[in-house]
């Protein structure tokens, strides 16, 4: 009864240990994804203030970069 007992509690404690791993790689992918999220807010402002001069120009009359 006693070996039942204290394999319950090793697994018990990995378990706990397992569960703290897996929050802690859950808050940085959070923090992560909060960054990201961050970076195409500015990136979308950043295209709609160049919007009004990328219409002016038509990419058709552009040379790809290999010719």
């Amino acid at each position: 009864m006693e070996s039942r007992l204290t394999e319950i509690e090793i697994k018990l404690a990995l378990t706990e240990d397992l569960v703290d791993t897996l929050n802690m790689t859950v808050h940085r992918q959070q923090e992560q994804i909060d960054a990201l999220q961050r970076q195409l807010v500015q990136l979308y402002h950043q295209m709609q203030s160049a919007a009004p001069s990328a219409e002016s120009r038509d990419l058709r009359d552009e040379i790809p970069p290999h010719y």
